[in-house]
């Protein structure tokens, strides 16, 4: 019998038997289509990680090897051609070129019913403006990453809302705000203490919009790395505080000591506490200037940032963090004079953990910058166990694009810290420098309960090194709160953490202010 023939009767039996059994024949329907989902990146990312790391990046095509940032920036996504318009929701995709910074191709799928389809490269779907392509592109030539769109400040106008751009950055907005700190899925050796710090980078991305329910939009993402493979899942919620819920599951390739969770990265050049400006008309210039920490003990920690002599590392030793963000505190636009960059409208992020993190520590890196065209400051969450090769670690946290963050708590907030030598006012006498005065302001929370009565308001300060010399808390009218001073000691060469906080009787009433202060 030819194969023909004996598929033939196969078929023909499987038919009849079919026809006899209407149990089988339910059983032989095509099974239903399962959709792809977060534990689809999982299977991948476990499967990945049992892999040796690829470190090999092909060239990009002759045409965009050379291109400069202006270059770079002339080649622009044609609104027109922008995704997701068939799914009837006000999302709108748009695609980042390859060029200039962005060497490493991604891959950008759409689900649509359950089932991911790769956005294939189209040259029509970009404006070159003035930058000349001579020779025709590879179609899988791929993308650097990728933009969404949705209605955030006006029911009509399609702003951006969030980017994922360069390794696992991405940064969002809130309603009324302008980009400056960003955020990323994994840091790694930060501190450069043990070894040089690592880059681990989303590969390919999902992007699945619901066609029902609330407006959001899922985006699942491969992570990898020379250290760890990852799948992450945002669900992103545009509002006036755009919130992302972030699930993560990780699988170490080998050892990792230094895991930054919920890494934030921005800018700090210049600020009251240190002006850095010179003839700069500007009085400060940064994207945040504190690190805000909810501690899981309750206590709230304010630091203000800093632009350092030398890269600088701090841990604040925690137990289940509740919370913490770089925070841009100031919104004043008297505080910059800046009407291009708008400083004063850069968003806060603050992350929230779900569930029990364990211990570890929040750390802030400061590194000096001589320019604001750096992001030098990053703060993230550093579990106190490291992570083993072949081990999954799980972990999850929410994180909100918003403005100063004054309801985050009750107490009373610091508004404005100062430095200046510690010296009677009018004294012509050179300053010792090995001694300072901090001011610091704190308001809001009830402290306007006590300005009639001062006297019931007391500084409680502390320091890790050297020795407090004097304090004096008075009442400031301006910020409707009070002003306390403390004037400290330290020797040349050493470094002092400062800790201080208002508090009446035994009742505390602003968060603790703290400090680096280091005697050169």
């Amino acid at each position: 019998m030819t194969d023909i023939t004996r598929r033939s009767a196969l078929a023909t039996l499987a038919a009849a038997a079919a026809a006899a059994s209407p149990i089988r024949a339910q059983q032989s329907a095509a099974p239903p289509l399962i959709p792809f989902r977060f534990e689809d990146v999982v299977r991948r990312a476990r499967e990945l990680a049992g892999a040796p790391f690829d470190a090999a990046i092909a060239p990009l095509p002759e045409p965009l090897q050379n291109l400069d940032f202006d270059a770079y920036r002339d080649i622009r996504f044609r609104p027109e051609r922008a995704l997701l318009a068939s799914s009837g929701g006000p999302f709108r995709l748009q695609l980042f070129h390859l060029g200039f910074l962005y060497t490493r191709p991604i891959t950008v799928n759409v689900i649509r019913d359950g089932v991911p389809t790769p956005v294939a490269y189209q040259p029509q779907l970009f404006d070159y403006g003035r930058t000349r392509i001579e020779r025709p592109l590879p179609v899988n030539l791929g993308f650097a990453g990728f933009r969404l769109h949705y209605p955030l400040n006006t029911p009509r106008v399609l702003d951006e809302l969030v980017a994922f751009l360069g390794a696992s950055y991405f940064r969002f907005l809130g309603r009324d705000q302008r980009y400056g700190i960003s955020a990323r899925g994994l840091a790694i050796n930060v501190d450069g203490r043990e070894q040089p710090e690592e880059f681990p980078f989303f590969r390919e991305f999902w992007i699945d919009v619901p066609t029902a329910g609330p407006e959001r939009v899922t985006v699942l993402a491969l992570l990898d790395g020379p250290s760890v493979a990852g799948a992450y899942r945002f669900e992103i919620y545009p509002s006036a505080e755009t919130t992302i819920d972030v699930s993560a599951t990780l699988f170490p390739r080998r050892p990792i000591a230094a895991a930054g969770l919920a890494p934030l990265t921005s800018m700090y050049y210049s600020g009251e506490n240190e002006r850095r400006t010179g003839d700069d008309f500007r009085l400060e210039v940064h994207d945040s200037d504190g690190l805000l920490i909810h501690a899981g003990t309750g206590e709230w920690i304010w630091r203000p940032i800093r632009n350092p002599a030398t890269k600088t590392v701090q841990a604040f030793m925690d137990n289940n963090p509740r919370g913490f963000g770089l925070m841009q505190r100031d919104r004043r636009f008297d505080s910059y004079q800046d009407l291009e960059a708008n400083y004063e409208m850069r968003p806060s992020y603050w992350v929230e953990p779900t569930g029990n993190w364990g211990e570890g520590a929040v750390e802030l890196v400061e590194i000096p910058t001589p320019a604001e065209v750096h992001d030098n400051v990053v703060a993230y969450w550093r579990p106190r166990q490291p992570y083993e090769t072949g081990q999954e670690v799980s972990f999850g946290y929410r994180i909100r694009s918003i403005g100063a963050g004054e309801d985050l708590h009750p107490g009373g907030k610091v508004v404005n810290t100062f430095q200046a030598p510690a010296r009677a006012s009018g004294s012509v006498e050179p300053a010792d420098r090995t001694v300072r005065r901090f001011l610091i302001d704190f308001a809001g929370g009830n402290l306007a309960y006590y300005l009639p009565d001062p006297s019931l308001v007391q500084v409680v300060p502390s320091m890790s090194a050297g020795q407090i010399v004097g304090t004096f808390v008075v009442p400031n009218e301006h910020t409707g709160g009070f002003r306390a001073a403390i004037d400290l000691k330290l020797d040349p060469g050493q470094s002092a953490d400062l800790r201080a906080y208002l508090r009446s009787g035994d009742k505390a009433l602003t968060e603790t202010w703290t400090y680096r202060w280091t005697v050169t």
